[in-house]
């Protein structure tokens, strides 16, 4: 395996940590050590409480027992503070010890959550907005930030495409909006529009924005929800240093279980009697798994003073996939500067730079076919009586079928490598105007450069035919983005308080793109840095396309005597994307809350501490296609004339001056709740969104000379109920928290072109017969599975219903008959006419989850503390490609131990059909399955060190934990995990094949030791 970076550059990391760790050495001369410990007004010891020395930059916190130590002198003040407390001042004279109680700050308990251009305390909100904290993002380890929010607020759903290293993930909020664009989020990083995340224990905070009055104010790219990523600031004091790093043991989630090599002798020896065996017993699972792991590494320097704050960090991901020779590693690098220029002028700058390498290996193919098969899907279709070798030395090949290499082969031979240099800076100047009159402006710039390169040896199948087959190509995509606006505040009597925001964006975006190929190599030892080494030259390509966007944007908020709160937002967009007839379009929302709990009515209502209704009602976007499909395009054509080669360039596509933007209405409605003094926390949401104008790529007459058109046609729904449930159980010595989520979807095509049904397939291409797959249907969720109706195996004596390919034996395949009787105008009747054939075929299922939920648990004693988190979906359903292959038991390729109970004369008890070679692929609810599944996404035990010990080894924390994560798992589903979208890449791949599986990389089980420590 190709290492990312050279070991004197894993060397430079370590010397990195090293140095910031150093950083903190410094002291500053001390008069005497203060001790103490401060606890709340209710008792309870105050661990994580800022100490400060009053005109200083010395400072520190309490630890798990609310201890704390101090140099200061004699006439010092010790400034005590703490969210939601009011802030404390002791000043120090002759004694050395001060016990300090810290009062409640009603005022403060108001959490402050990141919304559109701002801020608001949540008691103001008038919008559906979800918040994760960075304990939650940091329970366990991840490569990305998204993965940590699977189970953690409610209407967001996190799935892994695929279980690689490093793999993608599909994030939707509140439904699929669209059916050909695409439905994922955006993301704002710091203020950063399109921004990239950095390392979970980087980030602060992430705000979940769902509904339109919350995301209106990004207009053409709200449409989908917003995911508002706030990073880590330096705290004024002194320097902070933390420390954190994780290593876990990775296996298989789950394994299939196959037929042996005497298992499958007598299971093809039924149909092919002169089968050879090959004399060996191979459990190819065995060959392709291996135990993982994954290191993690972040060192972070923090501090500050009235006039400076910084934070930077530095970070170390390494997993070793669970499948020979797949892997990913992330190096990063975070820095946030804010400066206090004058009384009116505040300066600062967001930076990140990373660098990630990726081995990956074939899984999830798009045709397994001969010299295609995938790691995963050859291990289960490949002769388990092959060994991995011949007596030569060279791979085995599949000794019937198709010609596929063995999995080991594929998985050791095979190599694709991805290394990505991704740079992101915010700059900002905010200047205070006058009194409640502020400007900022932004300038962003992110670049990001990927190159892949892959190659196939003349070791295995695809590459011996070719003498040796090398790719490799490289994209970049730069993005400029200038925000600018102002903010007012403006108070009337108390009673009337007005905020305003108005501003200006323009962002451009640059995309390039290359790669180029070549075959026939002298030798394979060169990979793919020897193209020109190859005698047989690929069509090189290369592309190019550039985006603009520039809005108007602007929200008021109105609160009279914080009781009654109105929001307007507003965005016009104008993207270069779209005709000339369309460039520009206006996003409004406005929202109404009303805080109930502050009416007379309610005063005396003592159980109840808050509650507050919320409507609200929008317009948002999706840009949903990419530049330049609405003009007239051309393509490249080639020919020959007089025998010489000629290029030239043909019509291809037809303008439509009329297209638009994908629009989605939402409405929501919904409550916060607080009861018992603020224990037990209930949010509610109800919400109906409808996207229209649906981009649709439709038929033209062959006169036109062109083939088909894009065009605004249809709608989709998506509605649905939220639950989220904080409560505090126990506190004193023990303290118990609880939160719950739980999110109900429904979604359904409401118009489609003509309103008539579009068929489509999405299995893979060597799966010959199955056509269409799945259906595009006025009523029903998108993309449903589509096929026949399965009822079991036909028993000797019972009557065989005709049609074309359909068995008609004994121990064959028995199907439904739903229709095919038609009127007299050709029309069908809905009736069955007695046969088989595609009118027989019915929506069989879809992979629409009816519900999603998390429930987490913490529990903290003394120095212990106990997290036990599951997260679970619901009614969700998998059609799968790869039990379909191999438990046909009609195609050349070893099957499941489900064979075993195949129908032979004296086996009749059973829904498994015969085996036989004659047998067509076809999609039935044979293999739609219940995808359903709760697992224990993680349990983690901790301990932290008690001050006596932390003050000998000059330390504020020191946190060891041993944890694991999707160590249980409760599904029906036969396959390897349920978690699973093949073929559900970007675009309109990722809202219609939802709940596909085909020989996907399983996910893992994890064990993680760990250590948190500050200095």
């Amino acid at each position: 395996m190709q290492k990312l970076l050279t070991s004197q550059k894993h060397g430079f990391l370590w010397v990195f940590m090293f140095m910031l760790l150093l950083s903190s050495g410094s002291l500053l001369a001390q008069n005497k050590l203060i001790t103490g410990k401060v606890t709340s007004d209710s008792g309870e010891t105050m661990p994580g409480v800022s100490i400060l020395v009053k005109g200083s930059t010395l400072g520190t916190t309490t630890d798990i027992d609310g201890n704390y130590s101090i140099s200061a002198g004699e006439g010092d003040v010790l400034v005590f503070s703490f969210i939601g407390m009011q802030t404390k001042e002791i000043a120090i004279n002759s004694s050395n010890m001060y016990d300090v109680t810290l009062e409640t700050d009603i005022s403060q308990l108001d959490e402050v959550l990141v919304v559109g251009y701002g801020t608001t305390k949540k008691s103001d909100l008038t919008g559906s907005v979800s918040s994760v904290k960075a304990a939650e993002l940091t329970a366990f380890p991840v490569a990305n930030a998204t993965q940590a929010l699977q189970g953690r607020a409610a209407g967001v759903s996190v799935q892994s495409n695929n279980g690689d290293p490093g793999g993608s993930l599909k994030v939707r909020i509140r439904g699929g909006n669209s059916i050909n664009a695409s439905s994922d989020p955006l993301y704002v990083v710091d203020g950063f529009i399109g921004g990239t995340l950095p390392a979970p224990e980087d980030i602060q905070s992430i705000e979940v924005l769902k509904d339109a009055s919350a995301t209106a104010i990004y207009g053409s790219r709200g449409a989908n929800g917003v995911i508002m990523v706030t990073t880590k600031r330096g705290k004024i004091g002194k320097a902070k240093v933390d420390f954190n790093t994780s290593y876990s043991s990775q296996e298989v989630i789950n394994r299939i279980d196959m037929l042996n090599a005497n298992q499958f002798l007598d299971y093809t020896r039924e149909v092919i009697p002169n089968y050879v065996d090959n004399g060996a017993d191979t459990d190819w699972q065995d060959q392709i798994f291996r135990a993982g792991g994954i290191q993690n590494y972040q060192v972070s320097v923090s501090g500050g003073s009235d006039v400076v704050n910084y934070y930077v960090s530095g970070s170390f991901f390494d997993q070793k996939g669970i499948i020979l020779n797949s892997g990913f590693e992330r190096y990063a690098i975070t820095s946030n500067l804010n400066f206090k220029a004058s009384d009116k002028i505040s300066v600062g700058v967001n930076l990140l730079a990373r660098r990630t390498g990726r081995d990956g290996v074939v899984t999830q193919e798009g045709s397994g076919g001969a010299g295609g098969a995938g790691v995963v899907g050859s291990a289960l279709r490949f002769m388990p009586d092959l060994p991995v070798r011949n007596e030569d030395g060279t791979f085995t090949l599949a000794s019937i079928g198709d010609p596929i290499d063995n999995p080991f082969a594929v998985a050791t031979e095979r190599q694709q490598e991805t290394i990505g240099d991704l740079f992101q800076s915010n700059f900002y100047l905010n200047y205070d105007i006058v009194k409640n009159l502020s400007f900022k402006t932004t300038l962003g710039f992110r670049t990001d450069n990927n190159r892949t390169g892959t190659f196939v040896p003349t070791t295995l199948y695809a590459g011996a035919n070719v003498g040796g087959d090398a790719t490799i190509g490289a994209s970049k995509n730069t993005d400029l983005i200038s925000e600018n606006y102002f903010t007012y505040n403006l108070d009337l009597n108390t009673k009337h308080k007005f905020n305003f925001v108005a501003g200006y964006s323009f962002q451009k975006s640059n995309d390039t793109d290359w790669s180029s190929g070549a075959q026939s190599f002298i030798t394979n030892s060169v990979s793919f840095w020897n193209l020109q080494g190859g005698a047989v030259q690929k069509i090189p390509s290369s592309g190019f396309s550039e985006t603009q966007i520039q809005s108007v944007f602007g929200r008021i908020n109105y609160s009279f005597n914080d009781k009654y709160l109105f929001t307007v937002n507003a965005r016009y967009d104008g993207s270069s994307n779209f005709s000339k007839n369309n460039k520009y379009a206006f996003f409004p929302s406005g929202a109404f809350a009303w805080n109930m709990k502050d009416e007379g009515f309610m005063k005396d209502v003592n159980f109840v501490s808050d509650f507050k209704w919320r409507v609200s009602y929008g317009l948002t976007g999706n840009q949903a296609i990419g530049p330049y499909q609405t003009l007239a395009r051309f393509s490249n054509s080639y020919t020959i004339i007089d025998g010489v080669a000629v290029n030239a360039v043909r019509p291809t596509t037809v303008a439509n001056d009329d297209l638009t933007w994908e629009t989605t209405r939402q409405f929501d409605f919904g409550a916060d709740m607080s009861f018992l003094n603020n224990r037990l926390n209930l949010t509610a949401d109800y919400y109906r969104s409808v996207t229209s104008d649906l981009l649709f790529s439709v038929p033209l007459p062959t006169y036109t000379g062109y083939s088909s058109q894009l065009q605004n046609l249809g709608k989709v729904e998506n509605k649905g109920i939220e639950f989220t449930l904080n409560t505090v159980n126990t506190t004193g010595a023990l303290k118990w928290n609880t939160s719950f989520n739980i999110s109900i979807n429904r979604n359904k095509v409401l118009e489609l072109p003509d309103g008539n049904d579009i068929l489509y397939g999405s299995g893979p291409g060597h799966l010959i017969g199955l056509g269409q797959t799945q259906i595009l249907r006025v009523g029903e969720p998108v993309g449903s599975f589509f096929g026949w109706v399965y009822d079991g195996v036909y028993q000797q004596g019972d009557d065989f219903l005709p049609g074309g390919g359909f068995e008609q034996v004994a121990g064959g395949e028995k199907f439904r008959d739903i229709d095919g009787e038609k009127d007299a105008n050709g029309a069908l009747t809905g009736n069955p006419n007695g046969a088989l054939n595609a009118d027989d075929r019915t929506v069989i299922g879809n992979g629409q989850a009816k519900f999603i939920w998390g429930l987490n648990n913490d529990f903290s004693f003394k120095g212990f503390d106990l997290n036990i988190f599951f997260q679970g979906s619901q009614g969700n359903q998998i059609l799968s490609y790869s039990l379909l292959e191999i438990e046909t038991l009609s195609g050349s390729n070893n099957s499941t131990t489900r064979a075993l109970d195949r129908w032979t004369p004296t086996n009749t008890d059973t829904d498994v059909p015969k085996r036989t070679l004659q047998r067509s692929q076809r999609v039935s609810s044979h293999w739609v399955f219940d995808g359903s599944y709760v697992r224990l996404k993680n349990i983690s035990l901790g301990y932290s060190l008690p001050s006596s010990i932390l003050e000998k080894l000059s330390i504020s924390k020191a946190r060891f934990y041993v944890s694991a994560q999707n160590i249980l798992t409760f599904t029906e589903y036969k396959g390897f995990d349920p978690e699973v979208n093949y073929n559900s890449g970007g675009g309109a791949a990722s809202n219609r094949n939802l709940g596909l599986d085909y020989a996907s990389y399983p996910n893992a089980k994890s064990y993680t030791i760990g250590l948190n420590v500050s200095f």
